[in-house]
């Protein structure tokens, strides 16, 4: 997200919990979540990362070879870029995600944050997730690509498994990207998702479920102006002058879709709240 302002605005606009993910020092970033978070969207940065196919990233993004401190700052100016932020996955980053000393910078740097970090898992030997959790950063894991290869009929079916593993294991999380057909599917199914007994939420919220009883942020306190929030890490994180490697290309915006739950969802009620849907997780099942 970020790239296209109308199709951003669609997606935002959808009256489902999703999670949208903006790319830092877009033309439209800003513009967009500030439109999603008034449409109740969760909102993380999308952040550019090396891969291994030599992709251009566009700028702000975090190369291998860079020292900390250029590392740090390329980071903490993304995070400042996205308005109303509450998490960050990785755009591409089947290198640096396989890193420990970068990944280890990452997290280090979230620590001063509320923030969760979800790991979009573009290479299976990814190592994000598990130095996440090391640094007490709330994480998640993708489970579906839904539109790895651009076309409604293969969409429907990534969409149908991401489903069946939600039945399997209680949730799922799936990622696209603001295409036309990723959109037409979202404007298909989503609909149709309560009377099939699942849910939407956010990343916020299924990290809630998840972690029954658990603080999210437990030694992070949120901020309560965004102000408050630019100023995290100041403190205790020392910069040098260089403002980082901007590649100034153009990268293709992403959208973090629907989290589905499955929760045998009574017809009547197609689309529960999430008080009851936390009543519901809190309840033992019947032996």
């Amino acid at each position: 997200m970020g790239n296209h302002q109308q199709i951003g605005a669609e997606l935002a606009t959808l009256p489902f919990p999703l999670t949208l993910s903006f790319l830092p020092h877009r033309k439209h970033t800003q513009t967009l979540a500030k439109l999603a978070h008034e449409h109740q969207k969760g909102i993380m940065l999308h952040m550019p990362m090396a891969n291994t196919k030599g992709l251009r990233l566009g700028p702000g993004a975090l190369q291998g070879g860079m020292t900390q401190v250029n590392f740090t700052r390329t980071l903490r100016t993304a995070i400042q870029s996205v308005p109303h932020l509450q998490g960050l996955n990785n755009h591409m980053g089947s290198q640096l995600t396989q890193q420990t000393l970068e990944m280890n910078w990452l997290m280090t740097t979230l620590q001063h944050y509320p923030l969760y970090f979800v790991d979009s898992r573009t290479i299976a030997s990814t190592i994000a997730a598990k130095v996440a959790q090391q640094h007490g950063i709330p994480t998640l894991s993708r489970d579906v690509f839904l539109d790895h290869q651009i076309s409604k009929h293969h969409i429907q079916l990534m969409f149908e498994r991401l489903l069946s593993l939600a039945r399997k294991n209680d949730y799922a999380i799936a990622i696209g990207h603001p295409h036309p057909e990723t959109l037409a599917v979202l404007k298909e199914q989503l609909p149709l998702l309560g009377e099939k007994g699942f849910a939407i939420a956010t990343i916020n919220g299924l990290w809630e479920l998840a972690n029954p009883g658990k603080k999210m942020y437990a030694n992070r306190p949120a901020p309560e102006t965004q102000a408050q929030f630019d100023s995290l890490g100041k403190a205790a994180l020392r910069f040098g002058k260089d403002a980082g490697n901007h590649t100034q290309s153009t990268a293709n915006s992403s959208l973090k879709s629907a989290s589905a739950k499955h929760l045998n969802a009574p017809e009547s009620q197609p689309y529960p709240t999430w008080e009851e849907i936390i009543a519901r997780k809190s309840t033992p099942r019947p032996k």
